[in-house]
C-alpha cells in the first residue's frame, strides 16, 4: 500500500527563540533564500489534497519549523478542514506538530485535544540546562515559558512527548534531568544528539557534543532506564526501545537507525519538497507540491539516488560486530564513518547483554507487536 508522511513547515524557518544549536537556522544559511516566509493556505489545499490522493490506507501530517506555531491558529483549523474535505477514501489520518512550547495556551490545547494531535515540545531538561543554550529573541532563557505550556497539555490531556537535545550540558547532567522528568510525570522521552554546522563538524563550539561525552550519556542514561525497567516502571525511550525493537527483528520506526534513508516529504513554506529535514538544501530540492504530483517528486529521489547514496558501502561499519543493530547511524552525522562511532561501539559493549535480556522477555510474553 502507497501511505504517505509529509512534514510540513508552516512558517519555515521563522521562530520566536534563538537556539544556539538551532540545525535549521544553519541549514537556511546554507541555501539561496534562508526564510521561505509564512506557507498560504492555497499551498496547504495543494499539499493536502495530492497527500491524501497518493495514499491508499493512511496518511500522516507532522508540522515543525523554525515554530510551527507562529503560523497562527487558523492556519491549523483550514488544515483539519481540508483533510476532511479531499479524504474521498475515508484514510486513517495522523496528524503531529513539534513545537518549542512558548505559544501553548487554552485555545491552542484544546484545539489540539479536539483534532486528536500528537505533540513534541522541545525541552533540555531542567532550567539550567535548558536555558543554557534556548533562548528567546532578547537572550533571556525559556524554560519556565515552556514548562507553562507543557502545564496547559496535561490540563487538557493532550498526549505529548518530550524531545530533549544531547549537547555538551545536557550529556553530562543526564541523572538530574532524567529525575526531573520523572518527577513531572514525562514518560516519552526523545534523546537527539546535537549537530554542529553544516561544514563545521570537526570544529569546537559551546554546545558541541564530543563521542566520549555521548558514549558516557548513552550508559548513564541506559542505567537509569534498564533499572527502572527492572522495577517494573516504564519510560519510553525512543531509542532504546527501537535497539530491543531491531534484536527481535522488526524494522526500526526511526531513519537515522535503519541505516538507509527513509522516503520522506519535507515541505517549505513555498510548497517545495525535499528528501530529509537535515538536508533542505537547494541541492536537493525534489520539486514543488504547486506544481507537481508525488510520483514526480519519488521519480526526482531516485534521479538523485538520495536513498541509494545514504547505504554505506564500505568504513569500518561494514567489519563491525555490532553493525547489525548500530547500522552506521543517520547519514548526516557520516564523515564517511559515524562520528559518534565510538559512542555507539562503547555502549552496545556496554548495554548489549540487557537489551538481549530486554528483548527475551518481550518475546516470551508476546509483546512483539508493535510497540516494545
Amino acid at each position: 500500500m502507497r501511505n504517505i508522511s509529509v512534514l510540513i513547515k508552516p512558517a519555515s524557518g521563522m521562530c520566536n527563540m534563538r537556539c544556539e544549536y538551532c540545525f535549521y537556522h544553519d541549514e537556511a544559511k546554507n541555501r539561496q533564500v534562508e526564510s521561505y516566509g509564512l506557507m498560504s493556505e492555497e499551498t496547504l489545499e495543494r499539499v493536502v489534497e495530492k497527500a491524501l490522493a497518493f495514499s491508499d490506507d493512511s496518511c500522516s501530517f507532522t508540522f515543525q519549523g523554525g515554530e510551527p506555531f507562529l503560523r497562527g491558529l487558523s492556519f491549523f483549523r483550514k488544515a483539519i478542514e481540508l483533510q476532511k474535505k479531499y479524504n474521498v477514501k475515508n484514510l486513517r489520518i495522523f496528524n503531529a506538530i513539534q513545537t518549542n512550547g512558548t505559544c501553548i495556551d487554552d485555545k491552542w490545547a484544546e484545539f489540539l485535544k479536539e483534532n486528536h494531535f500528537l505533540v513534541g515540545v522541545s525541552l533540555d531538561g531542567t532550567e539550567f540546562t535548558h536555558d543554557s543554550f534556548r533562548v528567546d529573541a532578547g537572550g533571556e532563557g525559556t524554560f519556565l515559558k515552556v514548562m507553562e505550556g507543557i502545564g496547559k497539555l496535561k490540563e487538557y490531556q493532550v498526549d505529548f512527548n518530550i524531545l530533549t537535545v544531547v549537547n555538551a550540558v545536557t550529556a553530562k547532567k543526564i541523572p538530574r534531568i532524567y529525575e526531573f522528568y520523572k518527577q513531572n510525570g514525562f514518560r516519552h522521552l526523545q534523546f537527539i544528539p546535537c549537530l554542529n554546522p553544516l561544514g563545521k563538524e570537526a570544529e569546537r563550539f559551546r554546545y558541541t557534543l564530543s563521542p566520549e561525552a555521548y558514549g558516557h550519556f548513552l550508559k548513564t542514561l541506559f542505567d537509569l532506564w534498564y533499572n527502572d525497567w527492572k522495577r517494573g516502571s516504564v519510560i519510553h525511550i525512543q531509542q532504546f526501545e527501537e535497539y530491543v525493537k531491531m534484536l527481535l527483528l522488526m524494522p526500526p520506526d526511526v531513519c537515522g537507525m535503519s541505516g538507509i534513508c527513509s522516503r520522506q516529504h519535507v515541505v517549505e513554506a513555498d510548497g517545495g519538497v525535499y528528501p530529509c529535514d537535515f538536508y533542505v538544501l537547494d541541492e536537493y530540492k525534489l520539486g514543488s507540491l504547486n506544481e507537481v504530483s508525488f510520483e514526480e517528486i519519488n521519480k526526482k529521489r531516485e534521479q538523485i539516488r538520495f536513498i541509494e547514496e545514504s547505504v554505506i558501502k564500505g568504513g569500518k561499519c561494514t567489519a563491525c560486530k555490532y553493525a547489525a543493530i548500530c547500522r552506521g547511524g543517520c547519514r548526516r552525522h557520516r564523515m564517511p564513518d559515524n562520528y559518534f562511532c565510538i559512542s555507539y561501539y562503547g555502549f552496545f559493549d556496554y548495554a548489549i547483554c540487557r537489551l538481549e535480556e530486554i528483548a527475551v522477555w518481550h518475546q516470551k510474553n508476546h509483546q512483539t507487536s508493535g510497540n516494545v
